[in-house]
């Protein structure tokens, strides 16, 4: 059983103490893809350096809606010399995030519409956060497709509707679902789950954050991807180790990787 982590944040200070052991679990529990995600304002130096010191590993890199307001052309530049880098597969995570509004609305759609334009021109996939913002989100991705500027990408983490689901399907995004997928109350994940072509479906970790069950309330981390397929796998009634396939290719399609 192969595994692909499609969103992670390995890089993150909580793993500044074990990092290698975090690394060793992954290969311990056959995580043989991973993406580092990083956060488009700091320099991409230790980010890059992790991905290049391990070949399975590789990176993202985005300006996320909570730090929309630093958004600037020095940042859009680095953004875009980094999108050069071999293993730079990724931009974002990049939306709107109006559960918190650590930046103002306006001014997260303005930098979410210019980053998903500037993925279009650099040719790269989109990593996308929306986190109760799915209205302003679509209107902002119909708006790109219209233009026939829309680039490819996931909707990472998801946890919206089937019908916000099928809207994202409908412009060829990837849904990937993280260990909220596992939790006693997550009906509208089940039923995304349930209904999404199996080929358009990803699963993550988002770590250190989502801890799955039956690990919630730990830091969590790569090797624990699995839970999240195991409950992919039972909730779509099919065999544990063919659901892990199908995801691994969906994540090197999704991040045109080569197998």
């Amino acid at each position: 059983m192969r595994l692909f982590d499609t969103h992670c944040h390995i890089n993150d200070e909580r793993f500044s103490e074990d990092r290698d052991d975090v690394i060793h679990r992954m290969h311990e529990e056959n995580v043989q893809r991973a993406v580092v995600v990083h956060d488009g304002i700091s320099p991409i130096d230790e980010v890059y350096a992790l991905t290049e010191n391990h070949d399975f590993l590789y990176a993202a890199s985005g300006v996320h809606p909570h730090d929309a307001s630093r958004y600037n052309d020095v940042i859009e530049k680095n953004i875009i010399e980094w999108m050069t880098f071999n293993k730079v597969k990724a931009l974002g995570e990049i939306g709107l995030d109006y559960h918190y509004d650590l930046s103002p609305r306006d001014v997260q759609k303005e930098v979410f519409a210019r980053q998903l334009d500037l993925a279009y021109t650099l040719d790269k996939p989109v990593i996308l956060h929306i986190r109760e913002a799915h209205g302003d989100a679509t209107d902002i991705l119909t708006s790109q497709a219209r233009a026939g500027r829309m680039p490819g990408g996931i909707m990472h983490c998801y946890t919206g509707s089937w019908e916000s689901a099928k809207t994202y399907l409908d412009m060829g995004l990837f849904i990937s679902f993280s260990g909220s997928l596992t939790f006693k109350n997550a009906p509208k994940l089940t039923e995304v789950c349930k209904n999404a072509p199996l080929d358009r479906l990803l699963i993550e970790t988002d770590c250190p954050y989502m801890a799955p069950v039956p690990l919630r309330g730990r830091r969590n981390e790569p090797a624990f991807v699995k839970h999240v397929l195991l409950k992919l796998a039972e909730i779509r009634g099919i065999d544990p180790e063919y659901a892990a396939e199908e995801t691994f290719k969906n994540g090197l399609r999704a991040f045109r990787m080569e197998i």
